[in-house]
Parts: C-alpha cells; sequence; structure tokens
C-alpha cells in the first residue's frame, strides 16, 4: 500500500520518496515492523487469552522426564504471527504482484485451516482437533491453487539461464531476453544445475509439456502437504519450530534474492526470476515475525503457536520455494521437518506390521524425533519392545534440545546455499 503511495508522490520530488523503490529499504522497514508487532500485540494477545482462560489442551506430563508444569499456557499464538507478517506485507510490499498474492492467499488459507484446528481443541474439548482428511484436503487444495497459478499466470514467468562459450574459452552465464513459462528447478550437486519436468515426462511423446505441467502441480501439492505437516510435528517443544523456521525463512530470503536479481542468478547459474525480489519483503516480515513470536515462545513458553501458527509456517515455507524453483533444494533445508515426519512414519507403519504378528514393537521411545531425546525408561510401555531403547544414552532438557535443532538447521541452511556453487 505505501509502496504505492509514495512511488505516486515520487513524481512531485517529494523528499525520500524514491526509498520505497528500494527492495532493501522496504525489506528492513518490514522485518522492523513485524518485530515491534508482535512483541506489543503479543502481550496484548497474551493476556487476552489468559483473561478469557483460552489454554492449551493439557499435556501429558509423563514426556517430560524434568517435570515441567504447562498448564495455563494461551494457544493458538500463530495468530500474533500471521498479524505480524500480513501487516508489513501490506504495508511495505507490491501487493499487485502475483507472488505475493499467492504467500497471502497461502498464509490466510492455512492460518484459517489451523485456526478451526486449535478451535475444536479447545472449544469442543476434543484433543484430536479437525479431522486428519479435513486438514489433508485443505493442504491439497491450496497446494493445487498455487501450481495451478504458476502454470496458468501470465505474470509468472522466468528467463532461463544459458552458458556462452566466449572466444577465449571462457564460460559465461547468459539469460535469455524472453521471459517465458518454464518447467525448469534447481537441482543440487548437479553441473547444469536445471531439471525439466518436461523431460521427465518425455514417454508422453508430444503430450511432455501438459505431462511436465501436470508433475509440477502435483508435485507442489506434495510440498505444501509435506513441509505444512513437518512444521506442524515440529512444534513441540518451546521456540524450537518458531527458531527453525526464522532460519528457515532467511535461507529463502537469500534464495529469493539472488534468484530475482539477474546478476547474482548469472553468477550462481541458476534462472531469473522477474519479480520474485518482491518475495524478499515478505520474507523479512515473516523472519521478524517469528523472531518476535519467539520473544515469548522461547522456553518457558508463554504462548504456544499451535496449528494455527504452524501449518502456516510451512505452507509458507513450501510455496515460496516452489516459487523461486528450489523445491528440491528442500530436503536440504528442511531436514529437521523431513527427520520429524520420517520418525512418526516409521513408528506408526513398524508398530502396525509387528501388531499384525502379535507382537508389539516400536523403533523410538517417541515421536516425533525430538521427543526421543527426553522420554525416560521409567516411561516407556512395559508391554512394548523398543528398537532403539539404549538411543540416547540419556535424556536432555527441552531447551537444550531445542537450542540443538536450531544448530542442525544453521549447519542445513549453510549447505543448501553452498549447493548453489558445488556441482
Amino acid at each position: 500500500m505505501l509502496y504505492y503511495i509514495f512511488r505516486f508522490l515520487e513524481q512531485y520530488n517529494i523528499p525520500g520518496a524514491h526509498l520505497w523503490s528500494y527492495i532493501s529499504f522496504r525489506s528492513l522497514m518490514a522485518l522492523i515492523v513485524a518485530l515491534i508487532i508482535s512483541a506489543w500485540f503479543g502481550e496484548y494477545f497474551i493476556k487476552y487469552m489468559r483473561r478469557k482462560k483460552i489454554y492449551e489442551t493439557e499435556r501429558d506430563p509423563s514426556i517430560d522426564p524434568f517435570g515441567v508444569e504447562k498448564k495455563g499456557v494461551p494457544t493458538m499464538g500463530g495468530i500474533i504471527i500471521i498479524v505480524s507478517l500480513l501487516i508489513p506485507v501490506l504495508l511495505f510490499a507490491r501487493i499487485r504482484n502475483i507472488y505475493i498474492i499467492l504467500m497471502i492467499a497461502t498464509t490466510v488459507w492455512l492460518g484459517f485451516l489451523g485456526f478451526l484446528d486449535d478451535y475444536i481443541k479447545i472449544f469442543r474439548r476434543n484433543k484430536d482437533g479437525l479431522k486428519g482428511k479435513y486438514k489433508i484436503v485443505g493442504q491439497v487444495s491450496i497446494g493445487f491453487i498455487v501450481g495451478l497459478t504458476l502454470w496458468l499466470s501470465p505474470d509468472a514467468v522466468v528467463r532461463e539461464n544459458v552458458s556462452v562459450a566466449q572466444q577465449n574459452q571462457e564460460v559465461v552465464v547468459k539469460h535469455k531476453t524472453e521471459a517465458v513459462k518454464s518447467l525448469r528447478t534447481t537441482i543440487p550437486f548437479v553441473k547444469n544445475h536445471n531439471l525439466n519436468y518436461s523431460d521427465v515426462m518425455g514417454f508422453l511423446g508430444k503430450y511432455k509439456v501438459a505431462g511436465g505441467w501436470v508433475l509440477f502441480v502435483l508435485l507442489t501439492i506434495v510440498v505444501v502437504t509435506a513441509v505444512s505437516n513437518g512444521a506442524n510435528l515440529n512444534d513441540g517443544m518451546d521456540g524450537m519450530c518458531a527458531g527453525n523456521s526464522a532460519i528457515i525463512g532467511i535461507t529463502l530470503l537469500v534464495l529469493a534474492y539472488v534468484s530475482g536479481h539477474i546478476g547474482f542468478a548469472a553468477y550462481f547459474d541458476i534462472m531469473y526470476i522477474p519479480h520474485a525480489e518482491e518475495l524478499v519483503v515478505f520474507l523479512s516480515a515473516f523472519t521478524g515475525a517469528m523472531i518476535g513470536f519467539l520473544w515469548y515462545n522461547a522456553y518457558p513458553a508463554q504462548v504456544f503457536m499451535g496449528d494455527t501458527g504452524s501449518l502456516t509456517i510451512g505452507g509458507i515455507i513450501g510455496v515460496c520455494a516452489v516459487i523461486i524453483h528450489k523445491e528440491l533444494l528442500l530436503p536440504i533445508l528442511c531436514g529437521i521437518f523431513f527427520v520429524e515426519s520420517l520418525s512418526v512414519i516409521i513408528q506408526t507403519q513398524w508398530f502396525k506390521v509387528m501388531k499384525r504378528k502379535g507382537k508389539r514393537v516400536r523403533v523410538f521411545r517417541a515421536t516425533p524425533i525430538h521427543d526421543n531425546f527426553r522420554k525416560l525408561d521409567s516411561q516407556l510401555d512395559p508391554t512394548s519392545t523398543y528398537i532403539l531403547r539404549n538411543w540416547p544414552h540419556r535424556q536432555f532438557h527441552e531447551s537444550k534440545i531445542t537450542f540443538r535443532f536450531w544448530i542442525i538447521t544453521i549447519i542445513l541452511a549453510a549447505m543448501t546455499i553452498i549447493t548453489l556453487k558445488i556441482r
């Protein structure tokens, strides 16, 4: 909103109006405003929730060997994140940008889906919340809308990178002058650095391009659903999901900036995505909102984000990665989310298989995997056998687990950026 106002005033030579044309200025302003809103609004939100006695469903104290009381902690803190994110985006971003529209739509839709889940848990006294099939339908629908929009919108285009050999045998990366619809995506550790989805569907012959777009839409659905659920599973300790997501947000900010800057895109030999630099404003606000939320969510938490926050966060990360054609980097960048999800799948499926054989066998002490590091032997089910019963050898306080998971995410974030040069 303010971008358009000051761009209009610039023609009247209003001092300082030209600053609004710079991504760096608007991004930093979005970051600062998001931090301020989350800190200010968060305090009032927590007081309001406590006054109305809207608390998190009481957690099972047996999962915490240190006996930390977590009664009377307000939930739905994701509302703080969403408000702190959307206000600076609406103020400082070019809201007519197709990518900003998609990010806002993702935030609102998944925020609403998570809100329904939290509402059912709190006000309907149903610990299971919204039925899983409805969550999946909601996640699939936004993934389908995003994928279809990127397919059909004339504004969602790229300028593909090509390598040109000079007379002195030096290879220079340039970008095609025409912006086109593209099915190429960046893949790590590969010399030419791009994968074309239409090539994957080459067996369809003359229909391979259409098949490539169908594959792209399906992959978008999978990415959004998987990352959203992974973030949801990661939200189990104070500050865990918020801290990891802030680190991931900063990494995506860097990737969005280099993808939307023709000079850096050429240097890193990746596609140039016109107007993708506007995502830097969104991701700056996202990072500011996450860091600001940590003010209250760091151990010991004064508020939990709930599914209102975790589902939204994962969806934002997934959609942003798809927009900048970096979705294949997510298994590295979101490695923590991936491992959390994988641990739950392994635990549940292995238990079902062994139960059909008349045995109660589990792989981990507890899942998601972060709970495995704080579960005591005395808290294990005596009727079950645990394959990894002796791992780890001792239990850790949740604050130590959280910090170590943050450190791992920082390492994964650095590896993700490094893949732009290692190939």
